[in-house]
């Protein structure tokens, strides 16, 4: 099929609200459905086959499977019952449903089925190939020729193909053939022949080859045509796999011997600027995947990503292809691991080609398109054949093969897909939120996943408002999804705010709200997080996360999140550092954590953790290794502990080079320690709790991408190995950086964790009500809201048990935080004052008429408070409350006006409902 290549999708970030966009990696070949990619990745319902599609073809809105089945059913849900359908059915390309059009391939003796289906130039005809020798009881020998205005064979062409016939190629007057046959009509033609395409007399092509063919095209100026197969000879000429030949004489014009001998071409495809494979191999060293070839058929890219290419179809400059791709870590993509069955990328790369890894250039990235499918029944492979129909100006992407899944539902051996209608919304972003120093906050959260749109829209949210403070456009893919994050630089000191974040595709569908995430701004500079961004730290994680799997970045211009496997223990404490981070659990046989965005990683580096453990089985604290969720094949870089305690930091530059501590230095006595290993210009060093323990000369590194592990991976193969490659205990504070640190910034570190940090106490209210002048004598204290207003006059009261300042700290900031509720109207233009109650009062008990006496100077007033739900905090004077610290404190909100204040109770259920009180000490 021939296509004309489409546009690239523009990559873009947009910022709104005040604060910036931060750690985002825009993927430049990456795209949205809108374009390049065509289709969206939901399926539509389909008429499915009891067995295999091996073929498939179009034509007027029509669509043509064949293969070995016989019978198709509704899909599930659908109403219909079952017909009959022997290797061969005709759908609406629209519907899904089958047409009036009914062929029975069938043979007397073995299984009929077909393997290959073709319309000709005119779209009068279908040629099918495959091994059967009747349809609908017409005499035909392996391939025959449809009337497809009439549905059926045309007894007149019969061409005697005594085996299997794999595939089909029309010109307007010659018909092409590959397949298992050493004759044709009784005259040698080995594995490819050509017959006319009226009469089926053969022709005097002969391209004879020593094993199946399984691929046929023609090429764009008709002089030519390509082969595919198994074969190791054409004519004569040393070629395996594929060859070109000229399209009249069947002579050799182009021969390849760059495919590897276990590896075989399955098929072949083409578009006006050039020619694609697709290929299959089995054993060490194949070749699985794909190659774009230019006009002149040399090679342009080669994708050698494994898992049994099938089938390749470009379309508008995109090359789909069906596949059960597992491993792409040669294409520095996915490693090995899930298997990736219909996969989506640019049929030529945008600008200039990169340069060539062991020979090949590499190909174009893969797009943002991931319908999921399973190995299914027969042979296992999945997806086997596509092609696009057009219906109603809608184009459609059909599939067949052996599958029996799609998108995870039951839908077996056919599916399709349209160009328009998307109604799959992103995957929940899963956010993390930290603030370091006064005047900032960093919302982070892991980029979502969209089966058909890579470049998704995130919107933030803050303190519950239904309208964003932020708006940053970023880029992913199902095995690439850097982190994102945004700057909140209006946020004040002592405060605590919320954050919860959405996720847009281009269609519009959006995501649920992530779970809320909530961070108080430090009064001061947290000394040892700020000094690890400032050292240039990219990669940097706190393990402060509430929510699994996700492990934020916190480095300054962090993209490198963190993937929790196995579930370990979150917010350990008390952690390695002072205040209130916390560490992470390892359970020492399954749990780790990975890095979620794939990366190279230079001769100069530093990795740094604090640890606690008292185990007895060693494993590895941190590492690199070239897988991510599956053992790692390469790993260096890392430190581990071994049985008895010591640590061991090394490097692969050919050999493994390693440093340690001594043999009576051990760390596994169940206290935090500082470890960091470095690799510079002079060489490898080891740092423990501040002091250099060992070092070498080892310089240079085994160059390969792959992930970042904390608490586990592959250590076979290195010096005293322990019995566990995983580490049970408590990691803290890991971090990355791109250069060697010194060992002045390292015992820097070291002392900074002991530096004082502020200590926040958030308070909930006790008990709470309001008065009502309206209702003098009703009692609201089990109201689950409140209200404010001056006239007609609602008062609130709130009543705390405020903590006494800790030792050596004195109180820096209050604030008091609550929440507006969701009926209309539910803000005030009028201004809000906070004073104390001076009186006696009950929530169960005080009613307008016995309300308590409040103090005249107020501690904080807010100057109105927006409509719309939404947390809303008032500063707090704390020379008034500091004298109160450590005993049970009321305060009352009032107002003026005539606009009414309503707000949530201690009593409502209502996400981040309660007021609360929060208050930051710091030192005197």
């Amino acid at each position: 099929m021939r296509r004309s290549r489409g546009l690239t999708a523009a990559l873009a970030l947009s910022l709104a609200g005040a604060g910036t966009g931060i750690g985002l990696v825009l993927m430049p070949e990456a795209s949205a459905i809108t374009a390049p990619v065509a289709f969206t990745a939901d399926e539509l319902p389909t008429w499915q086959p009891n067995g295999v599609v091996w073929a498939m073809a179009q034509t007027g809105g029509t669509v043509f499977a064949g293969g070995t089945f016989s019978a198709v059913t509704p899909p599930a849900g659908a109403a219909g019952s079952e017909q009959e359908a022997v290797n061969f059915v005709a759908l609406d390309a629209a519907t899904g449903n089958p047409t009036s059009c009914k062929l029975a391939f069938t043979v007397t003796d073995g299984t009929a089925t077909v393997r290959t289906l073709v319309v000709s130039k005119d779209g009068k005809t279908l040629y099918a190939g495959g091994y059967f020798g009747a349809v609908n009881g017409t005499p035909v020998s392996s391939v025959a020729a449809i009337d497809i205005e009439s549905c059926t064979p045309k007894a007149s062409f019969h061409p005697g193909f005594p085996a299997t016939v794999r595939a089909l190629a029309v010109t307007d007057d010659t018909l092409y053939a590959a397949g298992d046959f050493n004759a044709v009509e009784g005259q040698e033609r080995q594995r490819f022949a050509a017959v006319d395409a009226a009469s089926g007399a053969v022709k005097p092509f002969v391209a004879n080859a020593d094993e199946p063919g399984r691929a046929i095209e023609i090429s764009n100026d008709g002089k030519n045509v390509l082969l595919g197969g198994d074969f190791f000879d054409v004519n004569g000429s040393s070629t395996h796999a594929l060859a070109v030949v000229n399209a009249t004489t069947g002579a050799v014009t182009k021969t390849y011997t760059n495919i590897p001998s276990n590896s075989v071409v399955k098929d072949i495809s083409a578009d006006a600027t050039g020619y694609y494979t697709g290929n299959e191999g089995s054993g060490g060293g194949v070749f699985d995947g794909r190659i774009g070839l230019g006009t002149d058929f040399n090679e342009k890219w080669r994708d050698r990503c494994l898992g049994a290419t099938q089938f390749v179809l470009p379309y508008q400059g995109v090359l789909y292809s069906s596949s059960h791709a597992h491993d792409c870590s040669l294409e520095n993509q996915f490693p090995d691991g899930k298997r990736n069955f219909l996969l989506a990328q640019l049929t030529d790369h945008q600008g200039a080609a990169p340069a060539p890894v062991d020979g090949f250039v590499p190909s174009p990235a893969k797009l943002g398109w991931h319908p999921t499918a399973n190995d299914g029944i027969g042979e296992g492979i999945g997806p086997r054949v596509m092609s696009v129909a057009e219906k109603n100006d809608v184009k459609y992407l059909w599939v067949g093969g052996e599958f029996t899944l799609i998108n995870g539902k039951e839908q077996q051996a056919l599916t399709r897909f349209a160009s328009t209608g998307d109604v799959g919304a992103p995957t929940t972003p899963v956010a993390s939120a930290s603030s370091v120093k006064p005047g900032e906050a960093q919302v982070r959260w892991r980029t979502s996943y969209d089966a058909d749109d890579s470049k998704l829209t995130y919107r933030v949210y803050r303190n519950g408002s239904a309208s964003p403070v932020a708006t940053v456009t970023a880029e992913s893919l199902e095995w690439e999804r850097p982190q994102a994050s945004w700057n909140d630089t209006t946020v004040k000191a002592g405060q605590s705010y919320s954050y919860r974040v959405t996720a847009t595709d281009a269609a519009g569908n959006t995501s649920a709200l992530s779970a809320a995430v909530s961070v108080t701004v430090p009064t001061s500079v947290q000394s040892y997080p700020n000094q690890v961004r400032a050292d240039g730290a990219n990669l940097y994680w706190r393990y402060d996360d509430t929510v699994s799997p996700y492990v934020a970045d916190s480095s300054a211009a962090g993209n490198t999140s963190g993937i929790q496997l196995n579930a370990p223990a979150l917010r350990q404490g008390p952690g390695a550092i002072t205040g209130t981070s916390t560490a992470m659990g390892f359970n020492g046989t399954s749990q780790q954590v990975y890095s979620d965005r794939r990366q190279s990683v230079g001769a100069t580096f530093s990795v740094e953790t604090w640890f606690k453990t008292n185990s007895t089985r060693g494993g590895k604290l941190i590492g690199f290794g070239n897988n991510n969720a599956r053992t790692s094949g390469t790993y260096d870089k890392q430190i581990y502990m071994t049985n008895t305690g010591r640590l061991f930091f090394g490097v692969h530059n050919g050999s493994t080079r390693t440093i340690s501590t001594g043999l009576f230095e051990t760390y596994n006595d169940n206290k935090w320690h500082h470890v960091v290993g470095t690799q510079g210009p002079g060489g490898i060093t080891l740092y423990v709790d501040g002091q250099k323990k060992d070092s070498s000369s080892s310089t240079g590194t085994t160059a390969y991408q792959g992930y970042w592990h904390a608490g586990g991976d592959n250590l076979t193969g290195w010096p005293t190995k322990p019995t566990s490659n995983f580490f049970a205990g408590q990691l803290d504070e890991t971090a990355v950086y791109p250069t060697a640190l010194t060992q002045t910034q390292v015992k820097n570190h070291f002392d900074l964790a002991k530096a004082p940090t502020d200590t926040v106490s958030e308070v909930a209210a006790t008990e709470d009500t309001y008065v009502n002048q309206g209702a003098p004598s009703t009692a609201y204290g089990a109201s689950t809201s409140l209200a404010v207003r001056g006239t007609s006059a609602y008062e609130t009261y709130l009543r705390f048990n405020l903590p006494a300042a800790p030792a050596g700290q004195v109180l820096k900031s209050a604030s008091l935080q609550f929440k507006t509720t969701t009926q209309a109207g539910a803000g005030t233009t009028d201004t809000v004052s906070v004073v104390p109650v001076t009186g006696t009062w009950t929530g169960a008990g005080t009613t307008f008429t016995t309300k308590p006496a409040l103090g005249t100077s107020p501690l904080g007033a807010i100057a109105g408070v927006a409509d719309g739900s939404a947390v809303h905090s008032v500063e707090l004077d704390t020379t008034a409350l500091t004298p109160v610290l450590g005993t049970a404190y009321a305060v009352g909100l009032k107002s003026t006006g005539t606009d009414p204040l309503w707000i949530w109770s201690s009593e409502a259920t209502a996400a981040d409902a309660a007021p609360e009180l929060v208050l930051t000490f710091g030192a005197k």
